[in-house]
């Protein structure tokens, strides 16, 4: 049987099913330890970036301590306001996490956009379950290959308040593997990393746009930890952030659905 061409054959297929996605996934990836203590509500932002189209997506590092509930609690809510997911686990899991959740997110958006799509051909009443399974697994499969070659960005928020001390090293290997792992598709990726606490600000951006995470390594060294946990404000500057990046990219978008185009 001959292999499938993720580009070309998943263009055909898009355009069998009148499909159209195009533009670029947007992320939102938290790493935090604790509960946000200082600045804009986070949940309220969450929710204001889903509004905008990008996915919030949260995990709680536990080491041998035990996740304070309120932390728990949070981190739940926020990943829900902004149609993500969310998970808590332990450091020595946090590499296989990180990968897992950013794809299912991709996955989970891809699904909601291909649902809108199929609604407005064939109907509001209707959805992928709706489709005879043959039609069904055409859908799924032109979701597999948008996996695989949509452009995706992904801003990273790290927690650096005293708690994540010991667990930073662990953190910065798990974005390398993140690192590695997205940049074996064949689309497009492009990473920002913020800090929060930062050392004057409640954050600081400790790196730019950048299809890799490789300068982390230089980058992780010199981070201070310490200081209360501004969750909220991390996420507002994320979305100040992705507006910036949209007006660069505005010229370059076509038809289709821009991912996270509302309002930004």
């Amino acid at each position: 049987m001959k292999p499938l061409d993720p580009v070309k054959d998943g263009n055909t297929l898009q355009k069998r099913r009148g499909i159209r996605v195009k533009g670029t996934l947007r992320q939102i990836l938290l790493l935090t330890d604790g509960y946000s203590n200082h600045g804009e509500d986070p949940i309220a932002m969450a929710s204001l970036a889903k509004e905008y189209g990008i996915t919030v997506n949260v995990i709680g590092i536990l080491d041998e301590d035990h996740l304070d509930e309120n932390a728990q609690r949070e981190i739940q809510e926020i990943s829900a306001a902004g149609g993500g997911m969310s998970q808590i686990v332990y450091a020595k899991q946090l590499s296989q996490t990180v990968q897992m959740v950013t794809r299912k997110a991709m996955t989970q958006t891809l699904q909601g956009l291909i649902n809108k799509e199929l609604q407005h051909i064939l109907g509001k009443e209707k959805t992928l379950e709706d489709l005879p399974p043959d039609k069904r697994g055409e859908v799924i499969e032109v979701v597999d290959d948008l996996g695989e070659t949509i452009h995706l960005q992904v801003l990273i928020l790290i927690d650096t308040s005293a708690s994540m001390e010991k667990k930073l090293p662990t953190v910065k290997e798990a974005l390398l593997d993140l690192s590695l792992s997205l940049n074996a598709r064949m689309g497009d990726n492009e990473f920002g990393v913020f800090v929060f606490p930062g050392h004057h600000e409640n954050v600081d951006r400790v790196l730019d746009w950048t299809p890799n995470l490789k300068k982390l390594t230089s980058v992780f060294p010199k981070l201070v930890t310490g200081g209360l946990t501004p969750t909220g404000p991390a996420l507002k500057q994320a979305l100040e952030y992705f507006r910036e990046k949209r007006k660069e990219r505005s010229k370059e978008l076509g038809d289709g659905y821009d991912i996270g185009s509302s309002g930004l």
